[in-house]
Protein backbone atom coordinates (compact mmCIF):
# COMPACT_ATOMS: atom_id res chain seq x y z
CA UNK A 1 0.00 0.00 0.00
CA UNK A 2 1.45 3.37 -0.93
CA UNK A 3 2.48 5.54 1.96
CA UNK A 4 0.94 9.02 2.38
CA UNK A 5 3.26 11.87 1.44
CA UNK A 6 5.38 13.15 4.30
CA UNK A 7 4.98 16.72 5.50
CA UNK A 8 7.94 18.99 4.82
CA UNK A 9 9.96 19.74 7.93
CA UNK A 10 9.57 23.31 9.19
CA UNK A 11 12.87 25.08 9.89
CA UNK A 12 13.69 25.29 13.58
CA UNK A 13 12.93 28.64 15.22
CA UNK A 14 15.57 30.72 16.99
CA UNK A 15 16.69 28.71 19.99
CA UNK A 16 16.29 25.40 18.14
CA UNK A 17 12.99 24.20 19.70
CA UNK A 18 9.97 22.95 17.82
CA UNK A 19 6.33 22.90 18.91
CA UNK A 20 5.13 20.12 21.14
CA UNK A 21 2.67 17.79 19.39
CA UNK A 22 -0.18 18.58 21.75
CA UNK A 23 0.30 22.30 21.42
CA UNK A 24 0.60 22.30 17.63
CA UNK A 25 -2.72 20.55 17.34
CA UNK A 26 -4.43 23.54 18.84
CA UNK A 27 -2.87 26.17 16.63
CA UNK A 28 -5.19 28.06 14.29
CA UNK A 29 -4.85 31.36 12.53
CA UNK A 30 -7.39 34.12 13.09
CA UNK A 31 -8.17 36.45 10.21
CA UNK A 32 -5.65 37.72 7.67
CA UNK A 33 -4.61 35.95 4.50
CA UNK A 34 -5.18 32.19 3.97
CA UNK A 35 -2.23 29.99 4.95
CA UNK A 36 -1.48 29.00 1.36
CA UNK A 37 -1.28 32.68 0.37
CA UNK A 38 1.04 33.49 3.27
CA UNK A 39 3.26 30.54 2.41
CA UNK A 40 3.42 31.69 -1.21
CA UNK A 41 4.36 35.24 -0.20
CA UNK A 42 7.01 33.95 2.19
CA UNK A 43 8.47 31.66 -0.47
CA UNK A 44 8.51 34.53 -2.95
CA UNK A 45 10.26 36.84 -0.51
CA UNK A 46 12.95 34.25 0.23
CA UNK A 47 13.42 33.74 -3.52
CA UNK A 48 13.75 37.49 -4.08
CA UNK A 49 16.34 37.81 -1.35
CA UNK A 50 18.22 34.77 -2.63
CA UNK A 51 18.22 36.01 -6.22
CA UNK A 52 19.55 39.34 -5.06
CA UNK A 53 22.35 37.61 -3.22
CA UNK A 54 21.68 39.43 0.02
CA UNK A 55 19.98 36.80 2.19
CA UNK A 56 22.63 35.06 4.27
CA UNK A 57 25.35 37.45 3.11
CA UNK A 58 23.35 40.47 4.27
CA UNK A 59 22.70 39.04 7.70
CA UNK A 60 26.29 37.93 8.06
CA UNK A 61 27.38 41.49 7.37
CA UNK A 62 24.93 42.92 9.87
CA UNK A 63 25.90 40.26 12.40
CA UNK A 64 29.44 41.65 12.33
CA UNK A 65 28.13 45.17 13.07
CA UNK A 66 26.07 44.24 16.13
CA UNK A 67 27.58 45.07 19.48
CA UNK A 68 27.73 41.86 21.47
CA UNK A 69 27.03 41.37 25.15
CA UNK A 70 27.55 38.20 27.17
CA UNK A 71 24.12 38.12 28.77
CA UNK A 72 24.18 34.45 29.84
CA UNK A 73 27.73 33.76 30.98
CA UNK A 74 28.05 31.46 34.01
CA UNK A 75 24.30 31.45 34.61
CA UNK A 76 23.11 28.52 36.72
CA UNK A 77 19.81 27.23 38.10
CA UNK A 78 17.87 28.62 35.17
CA UNK A 79 14.20 27.86 34.42
CA UNK A 80 13.41 24.89 32.19
CA UNK A 81 12.97 25.67 28.52
CA UNK A 82 9.41 25.79 27.22
CA UNK A 83 8.16 25.82 23.64
CA UNK A 84 8.84 28.70 21.29
CA UNK A 85 11.52 31.35 21.72
CA UNK A 86 11.75 34.13 24.30
CA UNK A 87 13.52 37.44 23.73
CA UNK A 88 14.17 39.91 26.51
CA UNK A 89 13.80 43.29 24.79
CA UNK A 90 15.26 46.18 26.78
CA UNK A 91 15.07 49.85 25.84
CA UNK A 92 17.77 52.11 27.22
CA UNK A 93 18.21 55.88 27.06
CA UNK A 94 21.47 55.78 25.09
CA UNK A 95 21.68 58.95 23.01
CA UNK A 96 25.34 59.49 22.20
CA UNK A 97 24.79 59.15 18.42
CA UNK A 98 21.89 61.61 18.25
CA UNK A 99 22.64 65.00 16.70
CA UNK A 100 22.45 68.20 18.78
CA UNK A 101 19.56 69.37 16.58
CA UNK A 102 17.60 66.18 17.29
CA UNK A 103 18.31 66.42 21.01
CA UNK A 104 16.87 69.92 21.13
CA UNK A 105 13.89 69.20 18.86
CA UNK A 106 12.79 66.02 20.64
CA UNK A 107 13.72 67.01 24.21
CA UNK A 108 16.60 64.53 24.51
CA UNK A 109 19.02 66.69 26.45
CA UNK A 110 20.86 65.63 29.57
CA UNK A 111 23.13 62.71 30.29
CA UNK A 112 21.88 59.12 29.92
CA UNK A 113 21.13 57.41 33.23
CA UNK A 114 22.34 53.93 32.25
CA UNK A 115 18.93 52.53 33.05
CA UNK A 116 16.17 50.57 31.37
CA UNK A 117 13.18 52.63 30.28
CA UNK A 118 11.41 49.64 28.75
CA UNK A 119 11.45 45.93 29.63
CA UNK A 120 9.48 43.41 27.57
CA UNK A 121 9.40 39.67 27.07
CA UNK A 122 8.71 38.94 23.39
CA UNK A 123 7.63 35.34 22.82
CA UNK A 124 7.84 33.97 19.26
CA UNK A 125 5.64 30.87 18.93
CA UNK A 126 7.26 27.64 17.87
CA UNK A 127 5.34 27.63 14.59
CA UNK A 128 6.64 31.18 13.85
CA UNK A 129 3.10 32.51 13.39
CA UNK A 130 2.49 34.49 16.59
CA UNK A 131 4.37 37.01 18.71
CA UNK A 132 3.26 37.62 22.30
CA UNK A 133 4.58 40.78 23.96
CA UNK A 134 4.43 41.11 27.76
CA UNK A 135 5.43 44.46 29.25
CA UNK A 136 7.11 44.44 32.67
CA UNK A 137 6.80 47.77 34.55
CA UNK A 138 10.25 49.19 35.24
CA UNK A 139 9.24 49.92 38.86
CA UNK A 140 8.12 46.33 39.47
CA UNK A 141 9.01 44.97 42.90
CA UNK A 142 11.68 42.33 42.30
CA UNK A 143 14.40 40.44 44.12
CA UNK A 144 17.90 40.19 42.75
CA UNK A 145 19.17 36.66 43.42
CA UNK A 146 22.32 36.03 45.41
CA UNK A 147 25.34 36.45 43.17
CA UNK A 148 29.10 36.71 42.96
CA UNK A 149 30.70 39.57 41.05
CA UNK A 150 32.79 37.93 38.31
CA UNK A 151 35.34 40.73 38.31
CA UNK A 152 35.95 41.28 42.02
CA UNK A 153 34.84 37.93 43.44
CA UNK A 154 32.66 39.76 45.97
CA UNK A 155 29.51 37.94 47.04
CA UNK A 156 26.20 39.83 47.16
CA UNK A 157 23.20 38.60 49.11
CA UNK A 158 19.74 38.52 47.58
CA UNK A 159 17.98 41.84 48.02
CA UNK A 160 14.79 43.65 46.88
CA UNK A 161 14.94 46.27 44.12
CA UNK A 162 12.85 47.95 41.49
CA UNK A 163 13.24 45.86 38.33
CA UNK A 164 15.09 48.48 36.28
CA UNK A 165 17.77 48.73 38.99
CA UNK A 166 19.10 45.31 37.95
CA UNK A 167 20.60 46.86 34.81
CA UNK A 168 22.32 49.65 36.72
CA UNK A 169 23.66 47.16 39.24
CA UNK A 170 24.84 44.38 36.96
CA UNK A 171 24.08 45.18 33.31
CA UNK A 172 22.41 42.73 30.91
CA UNK A 173 23.46 39.52 32.74
CA UNK A 174 21.87 40.58 36.02
CA UNK A 175 18.81 41.90 34.18
CA UNK A 176 18.27 38.54 32.48
CA UNK A 177 18.84 36.64 35.70
CA UNK A 178 16.43 38.86 37.65
CA UNK A 179 13.68 38.55 35.00
CA UNK A 180 14.07 34.77 34.90
CA UNK A 181 13.97 34.61 38.70
CA UNK A 182 10.85 36.78 38.75
CA UNK A 183 8.91 35.10 35.92
CA UNK A 184 10.12 31.51 35.70
CA UNK A 185 10.49 32.01 31.93
CA UNK A 186 13.79 31.02 30.34
CA UNK A 187 15.18 33.81 28.16
CA UNK A 188 16.78 32.64 24.91
CA UNK A 189 18.05 35.92 23.45
CA UNK A 190 18.77 39.40 24.79
CA UNK A 191 18.22 42.51 22.64
CA UNK A 192 18.97 46.07 23.74
CA UNK A 193 17.66 49.04 21.75
CA UNK A 194 18.72 52.65 22.34
CA UNK A 195 17.18 55.91 21.19
CA UNK A 196 19.20 56.02 17.96
CA UNK A 197 18.32 52.56 16.65
CA UNK A 198 14.66 53.15 17.50
CA UNK A 199 14.48 56.43 15.58
CA UNK A 200 16.34 55.09 12.54
CA UNK A 201 14.09 52.02 12.31
CA UNK A 202 10.94 54.15 12.24
CA UNK A 203 12.38 56.45 9.59
CA UNK A 204 13.42 53.52 7.36
CA UNK A 205 9.87 52.13 7.19
CA UNK A 206 8.65 55.60 6.24
CA UNK A 207 7.08 56.60 9.54
CA UNK A 208 4.33 54.95 11.58
CA UNK A 209 0.64 55.87 11.78
CA UNK A 210 -1.01 56.06 15.18
CA UNK A 211 -4.47 57.28 16.17
CA UNK A 212 -4.91 59.40 19.28
CA UNK A 213 -8.34 59.03 20.89
CA UNK A 214 -7.73 62.30 22.74
CA UNK A 215 -5.10 65.08 22.70
CA UNK A 216 -1.71 63.87 23.96
CA UNK A 217 0.63 66.41 25.53
CA UNK A 218 3.70 65.88 27.71
CA UNK A 219 5.99 68.78 28.58
CA UNK A 220 8.78 66.40 29.56
CA UNK A 221 9.16 64.85 26.10
CA UNK A 222 7.66 67.68 24.06
CA UNK A 223 4.89 65.45 22.72
CA UNK A 224 1.93 67.51 21.49
CA UNK A 225 -0.60 65.63 19.35
CA UNK A 226 -4.19 66.58 18.67
CA UNK A 227 -6.87 63.90 18.72
CA UNK A 228 -6.96 61.91 15.49
CA UNK A 229 -4.52 60.08 13.19
CA UNK A 230 -0.85 61.07 12.91
CA UNK A 231 2.13 59.92 10.84
CA UNK A 232 5.10 59.91 13.22
CA UNK A 233 8.73 60.05 12.13
CA UNK A 234 11.47 58.53 14.26
CA UNK A 235 11.87 61.47 16.63
CA UNK A 236 8.13 61.94 17.11
CA UNK A 237 7.69 58.22 17.68
CA UNK A 238 10.35 58.36 20.38
CA UNK A 239 8.44 61.18 22.09
CA UNK A 240 5.25 59.08 21.87
CA UNK A 241 6.69 55.96 23.52
CA UNK A 242 8.66 57.88 26.19
CA UNK A 243 5.82 60.09 27.45
CA UNK A 244 4.60 59.22 30.93
CA UNK A 245 3.05 62.49 32.15
CA UNK A 246 0.05 62.63 29.81
CA UNK A 247 -2.46 61.55 32.45
CA UNK A 248 -2.70 59.83 35.80
CA UNK A 249 -1.85 56.44 34.29
CA UNK A 250 1.86 57.42 34.33
CA UNK A 251 4.13 54.47 33.49
CA UNK A 252 1.24 52.05 32.89
CA UNK A 253 -0.21 54.42 30.31
CA UNK A 254 3.19 54.71 28.69
CA UNK A 255 3.44 50.91 28.38
CA UNK A 256 0.05 50.82 26.65
CA UNK A 257 1.25 53.43 24.17
CA UNK A 258 4.43 51.43 23.59
CA UNK A 259 2.35 48.36 22.79
CA UNK A 260 0.11 50.37 20.48
CA UNK A 261 3.17 51.68 18.70
CA UNK A 262 4.72 48.22 18.29
CA UNK A 263 1.49 46.97 16.72
CA UNK A 264 1.47 49.96 14.35
CA UNK A 265 5.12 49.38 13.44
CA UNK A 266 4.39 45.73 12.60
CA UNK A 267 1.41 46.84 10.51
CA UNK A 268 3.55 49.33 8.57
CA UNK A 269 6.48 46.97 8.01
CA UNK A 270 4.28 44.08 6.85
CA UNK A 271 1.96 46.11 4.63
CA UNK A 272 4.38 48.52 2.97
CA UNK A 273 6.39 45.95 1.02
CA UNK A 274 9.54 46.62 3.05
CA UNK A 275 9.99 42.93 3.88
CA UNK A 276 9.66 41.88 0.21
CA UNK A 277 11.92 44.58 -1.24
CA UNK A 278 15.58 43.52 -1.02
CA UNK A 279 16.91 47.09 -0.85
CA UNK A 280 14.35 48.26 1.73
CA UNK A 281 14.79 45.03 3.69
CA UNK A 282 18.52 45.64 3.81
CA UNK A 283 17.99 49.20 5.07
CA UNK A 284 15.50 48.07 7.71
CA UNK A 285 17.79 45.29 8.91
CA UNK A 286 20.76 47.62 9.17
CA UNK A 287 18.73 50.26 11.02
CA UNK A 288 17.04 47.91 13.48
CA UNK A 289 19.79 45.34 14.01
CA UNK A 290 23.01 47.09 13.08
CA UNK A 291 22.81 49.59 15.94
CA UNK A 292 21.61 47.43 18.82
CA UNK A 293 23.33 45.28 21.43
CA UNK A 294 22.50 41.60 21.45
CA UNK A 295 23.50 38.42 23.21
CA UNK A 296 26.25 36.40 21.53
CA UNK A 297 23.87 33.57 20.59
CA UNK A 298 21.70 35.83 18.40
CA UNK A 299 23.53 35.33 15.12
CA UNK A 300 22.98 35.07 11.38
CA UNK A 301 20.80 31.95 11.44
CA UNK A 302 18.56 33.35 14.17
CA UNK A 303 18.17 36.65 12.31
CA UNK A 304 17.19 34.86 9.09
CA UNK A 305 14.61 32.76 10.92
CA UNK A 306 13.19 35.86 12.57
CA UNK A 307 13.03 37.58 9.18
CA UNK A 308 11.15 34.63 7.67
CA UNK A 309 8.62 34.78 10.49
CA UNK A 310 8.12 38.54 10.10
CA UNK A 311 7.36 38.24 6.38
CA UNK A 312 4.31 36.15 7.21
CA UNK A 313 3.11 38.45 9.96
CA UNK A 314 0.16 40.83 10.07
CA UNK A 315 -1.13 42.92 13.00
CA UNK A 316 -3.43 40.06 14.05
CA UNK A 317 -0.35 37.82 14.41
CA UNK A 318 0.82 39.85 17.41
CA UNK A 319 -0.72 40.17 20.87
CA UNK A 320 0.12 42.54 23.71
CA UNK A 321 -0.44 42.64 27.44
CA UNK A 322 1.07 43.90 30.68
CA UNK A 323 1.86 41.58 33.56
CA UNK A 324 -1.18 41.49 35.91
CA UNK A 325 -0.82 44.05 38.69
CA UNK A 326 -2.18 43.99 42.23
CA UNK A 327 -0.90 47.32 43.58
CA UNK A 328 0.59 50.21 41.59
CA UNK A 329 1.85 51.95 44.75
CA UNK A 330 3.22 49.13 46.90
CA UNK A 331 5.39 50.75 49.57
CA UNK A 332 8.69 49.04 50.40
CA UNK A 333 11.12 50.35 52.99
CA UNK A 334 14.22 51.69 51.31
CA UNK A 335 12.65 51.55 47.83
CA UNK A 336 9.57 53.71 48.15
CA UNK A 337 6.63 53.12 45.83
CA UNK A 338 6.87 49.97 43.70
CA UNK A 339 4.54 48.03 41.38
CA UNK A 340 3.45 44.75 42.94
CA UNK A 341 2.30 41.99 40.60
CA UNK A 342 -0.72 39.77 41.13
CA UNK A 343 1.24 36.60 41.82
CA UNK A 344 -1.53 34.15 40.92
CA UNK A 345 -2.48 35.77 37.60
CA UNK A 346 1.13 36.51 36.69
CA UNK A 347 2.00 32.88 37.34
CA UNK A 348 -0.71 31.73 34.92
CA UNK A 349 0.43 34.27 32.33
CA UNK A 350 4.02 33.05 32.36
CA UNK A 351 2.85 29.43 32.35
CA UNK A 352 0.97 30.24 29.13
CA UNK A 353 4.19 31.62 27.64
CA UNK A 354 6.12 28.49 28.59
CA UNK A 355 3.42 26.31 27.05
CA UNK A 356 3.33 28.45 23.89
CA UNK A 357 -0.36 29.30 24.35
CA UNK A 358 -1.98 32.44 22.85
CA UNK A 359 -2.77 35.13 25.42
CA UNK A 360 -5.53 37.05 23.62
CA UNK A 361 -9.01 35.55 23.71
CA UNK A 362 -10.27 33.91 20.53
CA UNK A 363 -13.31 35.96 19.55
CA UNK A 364 -15.07 37.27 16.51
CA UNK A 365 -14.86 41.04 16.41
CA UNK A 366 -17.30 43.13 14.43
CA UNK A 367 -16.17 46.48 13.09
CA UNK A 368 -16.93 49.17 15.66
CA UNK A 369 -15.79 52.65 16.60
CA UNK A 370 -13.74 52.61 19.82
CA UNK A 371 -14.90 55.05 22.47
CA UNK A 372 -13.63 56.17 25.85
CA UNK A 373 -16.85 55.74 27.88
CA UNK A 374 -18.79 52.49 27.59
CA UNK A 375 -22.29 52.96 26.08
CA UNK A 376 -23.91 50.94 28.88
CA UNK A 377 -22.99 53.80 31.24
CA UNK A 378 -24.97 56.35 29.20
CA UNK A 379 -28.72 56.93 29.57
CA UNK A 380 -30.66 58.20 26.54
CA UNK A 381 -34.20 59.44 25.82
CA UNK A 382 -35.05 59.28 22.10
CA UNK A 383 -37.49 61.65 20.37
CA UNK A 384 -38.77 61.55 16.77
CA UNK A 385 -38.39 64.92 15.05
CA UNK A 386 -39.70 63.74 11.65
CA UNK A 387 -42.99 62.65 10.14
CA UNK A 388 -41.72 59.10 9.66
CA UNK A 389 -43.88 56.76 11.69
CA UNK A 390 -42.09 54.93 14.51
CA UNK A 391 -38.67 56.40 13.66
CA UNK A 392 -38.26 57.00 17.38
CA UNK A 393 -38.68 53.29 18.06
CA UNK A 394 -36.15 52.45 15.34
CA UNK A 395 -33.53 54.82 16.75
CA UNK A 396 -34.20 53.66 20.33
CA UNK A 397 -33.72 50.01 19.33
CA UNK A 398 -30.57 50.76 17.33
CA UNK A 399 -28.95 52.65 20.20
CA UNK A 400 -29.96 49.96 22.65
CA UNK A 401 -28.49 47.36 20.29
CA UNK A 402 -25.05 48.92 20.51
CA UNK A 403 -25.22 49.11 24.30
CA UNK A 404 -26.76 52.47 25.28
CA UNK A 405 -29.26 52.49 28.16
CA UNK A 406 -32.27 53.92 26.36
CA UNK A 407 -35.58 54.49 28.15
CA UNK A 408 -37.38 52.18 25.71
CA UNK A 409 -40.17 54.78 25.52
CA UNK A 410 -39.48 57.11 22.58
CA UNK A 411 -41.74 60.15 22.13
CA UNK A 412 -42.54 62.59 19.33
CA UNK A 413 -40.94 66.03 19.12
CA UNK A 414 -41.39 69.10 16.95
CA UNK A 415 -40.07 69.04 13.35
CA UNK A 416 -36.25 68.87 13.17
CA UNK A 417 -34.03 68.92 10.07
CA UNK A 418 -30.89 67.88 11.98
CA UNK A 419 -30.34 65.17 14.55
CA UNK A 420 -29.48 66.87 17.84
CA UNK A 421 -28.04 65.51 21.10
CA UNK A 422 -28.94 67.58 24.17
CA UNK A 423 -26.55 66.90 27.07
CA UNK A 424 -25.39 68.27 30.40
CA UNK A 425 -21.80 69.65 30.06
CA UNK A 426 -20.85 67.69 33.19
CA UNK A 427 -21.14 64.56 31.02
CA UNK A 428 -18.88 65.91 28.27
CA UNK A 429 -16.85 62.67 28.01
CA UNK A 430 -19.94 60.49 27.78
CA UNK A 431 -21.53 62.53 25.02
CA UNK A 432 -18.54 61.76 22.78
CA UNK A 433 -19.54 58.09 22.81
CA UNK A 434 -23.08 58.99 21.81
CA UNK A 435 -21.79 61.36 19.11
CA UNK A 436 -19.67 58.54 17.68
CA UNK A 437 -22.82 56.40 17.40
CA UNK A 438 -24.68 59.24 15.63
CA UNK A 439 -22.18 60.66 13.09
CA UNK A 440 -23.01 64.21 12.06
CA UNK A 441 -25.37 64.87 14.97
CA UNK A 442 -25.26 68.34 16.50
CA UNK A 443 -24.17 68.42 20.14
CA UNK A 444 -26.12 71.01 22.13
CA UNK A 445 -25.03 71.60 25.76
CA UNK A 446 -27.87 72.05 28.23
CA UNK A 447 -26.62 72.90 31.76
CA UNK A 448 -28.62 71.27 34.53
CA UNK A 449 -30.09 68.59 32.30
CA UNK A 450 -28.64 65.76 34.37
CA UNK A 451 -27.34 62.34 33.27
CA UNK A 452 -30.12 61.45 30.79
CA UNK A 453 -29.20 62.64 27.29
CA UNK A 454 -31.93 63.62 24.82
CA UNK A 455 -31.60 62.55 21.19
CA UNK A 456 -33.94 64.23 18.70
CA UNK A 457 -33.79 62.26 15.43
CA UNK A 458 -34.02 64.71 12.54
CA UNK A 459 -34.59 64.38 8.80
CA UNK A 460 -30.83 63.80 8.29
CA UNK A 461 -30.83 60.62 10.43
CA UNK A 462 -29.02 57.83 8.57
CA UNK A 463 -28.63 55.15 11.20
CA UNK A 464 -26.54 54.23 14.25
CA UNK A 465 -22.85 53.30 14.13
CA UNK A 466 -21.81 50.50 16.47
CA UNK A 467 -19.37 51.59 19.19
CA UNK A 468 -17.37 49.72 21.79
CA UNK A 469 -14.94 50.46 24.57
CA UNK A 470 -11.78 48.45 25.25
CA UNK A 471 -12.87 45.96 27.91
CA UNK A 472 -10.23 43.79 29.63
CA UNK A 473 -12.91 41.16 30.26
CA UNK A 474 -13.22 40.68 26.49
CA UNK A 475 -9.51 40.05 26.14
CA UNK A 476 -9.13 36.91 28.22
CA UNK A 477 -7.73 36.52 31.69
CA UNK A 478 -4.61 38.55 30.94
CA UNK A 479 -6.28 41.52 29.22
CA UNK A 480 -4.27 40.80 26.07
CA UNK A 481 -5.25 42.36 22.75
CA UNK A 482 -4.13 41.45 19.26
CA UNK A 483 -2.31 44.02 17.16
CA UNK A 484 -5.24 44.67 14.84
CA UNK A 485 -7.30 45.85 17.83
CA UNK A 486 -4.93 48.68 18.75
CA UNK A 487 -3.93 49.96 15.32
CA UNK A 488 -5.86 52.58 13.35
CA UNK A 489 -9.00 51.30 11.63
Amino acid sequence: MPQPPRRPVRPAPPGGRRPAAAASGRRTRRGGRPRWARRAVTALSVTVLGAAGIGHALMTGIDAEIQRVDAFKDMKNRPSAGHGTNFLLVGTDGRDRITPEEKEKYHLGGAPCRCTDTIMIVHLSADLERASVVSLPRDSYAEIPERVDRTTGKRYAAHPVKLNAAYAEGGPPLTVRTVEHLTGVKIDHYLEVDFTSFMRTVDVVGGVRICAAKPLKDSGTGLDLAAGPHELNGGQALQFVRSRHIDGAADLGRMQRQQTFMAALIAKATSSGVLLNPVRFRELSQASLGSLRASKNFGTDEMLTLGRAMRGFSPSSSEFTTVPIEDVAHQVEGLGSTVKWNDAKAGRLFEALREDEPLAAHKVRRKAVRVEVAPDQIRVQVENGTGTADLGGTVDAALRGTGFRTTGRPVDAGPAQRTVVHYDPRWDRSVKSLAAALPGAELRPEPGRGPVMRVVAGADYRGVTRVRVADPADSGEFGAVSGDEVTCD
